[in-house]
């Protein structure tokens, strides 16, 4: 399964995915994107915002991985611990390497 994911580090907050799909984005209280839905993945308004970010912080990601811990931000509800988590927003984090690789 499929997963639209922002990229913390890199969003400026520019807002032109917010501008293009509304439907999949919005910013929070840092000013920065994040995604609001995760229905509807193939829309070309989505494909466009990714296209549009000039930081290329948005990915759709595969999140069929297991988080590494029980629960972490990674759309659950504590602190990812991942050795390779470069997070900035340990309340959002939601990055790829908070996904445990195979060991």
């Amino acid at each position: 399964m499929k997963k639209i994911n922002v990229k913390n580090d890199a969003c400026i907050g520019c807002g032109a995915c917010v501008a293009i799909d509304s439907e999949h984005f919005a910013f929070n209280d840092e000013g920065l994107s994040h995604p609001i839905s995760q229905e509807n993945l193939e829309s070309e308004d989505l494909r466009n915002a990714i296209d549009s970010c000039p930081t290329s912080a948005i990915i759709l990601e595969d999140s069929s991985e297991e988080c590494c811990e029980e629960e972490c931000d990674c759309n659950c509800d504590s602190e990812c611990e991942c050795e390779n988590c470069e997070c900035t927003d340990e309340d959002n984090c939601g990055c790829k390497e908070c996904h445990c690789e195979e060991e």
